[in-house]
Order: structure tokens, then C-alpha cells, then sequence
């Protein structure tokens, strides 16, 4: 199917030093840009963050600091790629969550305000979650091969909860080793393996104002435990102390989780740093 345009699209993604569109900077921007003729023009560039690469993030996209120090940074390409962008829609996937901001970022910081407001912004992705439901009765109907409103009263508990058991027998039925082929798509009938599939974040307290980080060592690579894994310790998410270490934070700074128990936070993120704080006080 060729796409109906009116004006050029640019189908683009971007990979980055991180998920903050502040302090972080793109690594690598790919873009597909198409013409209403059908016309198709294809750029992949490095690009130089003027910063490391965070370890994590080396090992999840493959790009090193070595990929990218030759490269031009954002500020020497913003203008070409103002020109090339300038009159045209833009589609990626999670775009306009992150990506579109995340550039927007950028050329504000080379000097170009470029106007995305203009454009017509297409996210696949909320596409897909719009037109491919995600919910309960939609999990039902995959897994189990049954309209849910033929075997529940919508939107009882004990109905949900056990419409909820079943999905979840269907999906270890679906997804036994035995079945799938691609490692990617088996699933163990072990509550470890479901438990880490389900996790979606690193948060430490339910609204993620502290999070999960490596500790790394001093030439900045993750600093493992005994079994290999990498040593994780408590950050802030939020605030002055963004980034920091949370016990490291409570000795420099006692008053900081005075402030926080009578703030305006949530009492499981209250309960989380007073944990943190009782424990650090015993090892004293």
C-alpha cells in the first residue's frame, strides 16, 4: 500500500545516552524520508552526545564511546537537518512520548527553533495500542479463544479474577518451551522468570522516585555481585538530589528526609525511604 501524503513524511528513530530529554543527548538518528510520490530517501548517522556513553546503554544498543568520537555532534548537523525536515509530517514508534521531544531538545540547544507544532506527529505505537485493545477481556479472547462477555459479568472482581487465572494458565500453555521455537517466546512455568517478565521499571518505591541504579566503579563500568549480576543501589529520581544516592544523600543532608515525610509524597514512597534510612542506621 503506498502511503497517501500531502507533504513529506519522515519516519524516524533515535537512539540516545538515556531517557532524559534534558540531560541526555542522541547518539544515532535514522530516518526514512518519503515523498508524495513515493520517492524514498534513507540516512543513518553517529552522532557525538560530547559525553560518555553510559555503560548500560553501550551494551543495549551496541554503539561505544569509540562509534562515536569522530562523529559530528547535533550542533554541527542541526541545520541540514532543519533543511530536510522543514515541511514535513514525522512518524516513529513511542514518538511522541520520547523521540519527537527528546529532537526538539536538540535543535533548541544548537539555536534552531525548529516548529514541531506545525507538523502532523503519527505514533505507531499509540496506534497500535488503540486499534489492538490491551485489556482484560481482549488477554481473554487471545489466550483462552473465548469472548469473555460469553463466560463472565464484566467488571466484577471475582469474575476479573478468575477470567485473570485463566489467561495466565493460557499464557504458560501458549508459550511452553515445547511449543515455541524462539527463546525470545518461551515462557517457564517459574514465578521468578513471570515475576522479572512483568517488571516494567526499576522503581524502588510504586511511584518512582527512587529507582534502581549500578554502582559502578571509578572508570565507570557496572561493579558486580558474586552470581555476575550487576550491584544495584538506591537513587533519587526527582529533585535537587536527582541521581544520587539515597543513604549517601540522608548522611550529607538529615534534613532532606525530614522534608520529604512531610511532604506531599505518597506513603509507600515515604515507607520505602524510611526503610532505607533504618537500615543505613543500623550499619552504624
Amino acid at each position: 500500500m503506498k502511503l497517501n501524503l500531502t507533504k513529506p513524511l519522515v519516519i524516524f528513530d533515535l537512539e540516545t545516552t538515556g531517557l532524559d530529554i534534558v540531560r541526555d543527548r542522541i547518539i544515532q538518528i535514522s530516518y526514512i524520508k518519503v515523498w508524495p510520490d513515493g520517492k524514498e530517501e534513507r540516512t543513518d548517522m553517529f552522532v557525538n552526545p560530547e559525553t560518555a556513553i553510559p555503560p548500560e546503554v553501550a551494551n543495549l544498543t551496541g554503539i561505544t564511546n569509540d562509534d562515536v568520537k569522530d562523529a559530528p555532534t547535533f550542533k554541527q548537523i542541526a541545520k541540514t537537518l532543519e533543511n530536510n525536515f522543514k515541511g514535513c509530517d514525522f512518524c516513529g514508534f513511542n514518538s511522541n512520548h520520547f523521540d519527537v521531544p527528546m529532537l526538539a531538545e536538540e535543535f533548541l540547544r544548537a539555536g534552531i527553533d525548529f516548529d514541531f507544532g506545525s507538523c502532523r506527529l503519527i505514533d505507531a505505537q499509540t496506534i497500535f495500542h488503540r486499534m489492538e485493545r490491551r485489556n482484560l477481556a481482549a488477554a481473554y479472547k487471545f489466550y483462552c479463544g473465548r469472548k469473555m462477555e460469553d463466560d463472565f459479568v464484566a467488571h466484577k472482581a471475582d469474575q476479573d479474577t478468575e477470567a485473570t487465572y485463566r489467561v495466565l494458565m493460557g499464557q504458560l500453555d501458549m508459550y511452553e518451551p515445547g511449543r515455541q521455537e524462539e527463546p525470545e517466546r518461551q515462557l517457564r512455568n517459574d514465578m521468578d522468570e513471570l515475576a522479572a517478565l512483568s517488571k516494567t521499571n526499576d522503581n524502588v518505591d510504586f511511584a518512582g522516585r527512587i529507582i534502581w541504579k549500578p554502582l559502578l566503579d571509578k572508570e565507570g563500568k557496572p561493579l558486580l555481585d558474586k552470581d555476575g549480576k550487576p550491584r544495584l543501589h538506591e537513587v533519587f529520581n526527582f529533585g535537587k538530589y536527582k541521581g544520587w544516592d539515597v543513604a549517601e544523600t540522608l548522611r550529607k543532608d538529615p534534613g532532606y528526609f525530614s522534608w520529604m515525610m512531610g511532604g506531599d509524597f505518597p506513603n509507600n514512597t515515604k515507607q520505602v525511604l524510611t526503610r532505607i534510612r533504618l537500615r543505613e542506621m543500623s550499619r552504624n
